[in-house]
């Protein structure tokens, strides 16, 4: 079933649209919060989440794109779940990739309302950039891969996945210091 029929089953509030969404999702959700989270009950817990958020949330809610809807919404979860287990302990591999990317982007999970002009400022640098840079820099902290993951998914060394990282986070600094985005 296509994207555009699961969102009319939404719309309809017919059930079908959860089991169609997981039958498609599923995979790619589980990937998405296991890059971020260790614990197999964790990320059921999110990814379930995150389809029931969905069903509430659609309509009034109208996504352009329900993949990057229910993706981003996954990520969330994983991130808040993340947030929550580590308050009494300090470990996990997808801290560093957080830590990486708040020395370029403001904490935009803090409210404030500009979180959206934020992700659209990022999605044009991005735009800008190589591809392997850009495809590089989503793997990383979009999907949460660890540098040896992305060396082999790209043929590259760690060492040169790290330098593309380094090289494209300090451009985006520069950039969203352009835009405005002051947070030092």
């Amino acid at each position: 079933m296509d994207d555009a029929s699961i969102t009319e089953l939404f719309r309809k509030r017919d059930e079908r649209a959860i089991a169609e969404l997981k039958k498609k999702y599923d995979k790619l959700c589980f990937y998405i919060a296991g890059n971020i989270l260790s614990c197999r009950e964790d990320i059921e817990e999110c990814v379930n989440s995150a389809y029931y958020e969905l069903w509430n949330k659609i309509p009034p809610d109208e996504p352009r794109d329900i993949k990057t809807y229910l993706c981003r919404t996954v990520k969330n979860k994983a991130l808040d779940r993340y947030k929550y287990n580590s308050a009494e302990k300090r470990s996990s591999n997808f801290a560093v990739s957080l830590d990486e990317l708040s020395e370029c982007i403001p904490d935009f999970r803090e409210g404030g309302g500009e979180e959206k002009a934020l992700a659209e400022a990022i999605s044009r640098f991005l735009r800008t950039q190589d591809e392997l840079h850009r495809k590089v820099f989503v793997r990383r902290y979009w999907y949460g891969d660890s540098l040896a993951k992305i060396a082999e998914y790209y043929g590259i060394k760690e060492r040169t996945a790290a330098t593309y990282l380094f090289r494209t986070r300090k451009k985006l600094k520069e950039y969203l210091k352009k835009e405005g985005y002051q947070y030092e």
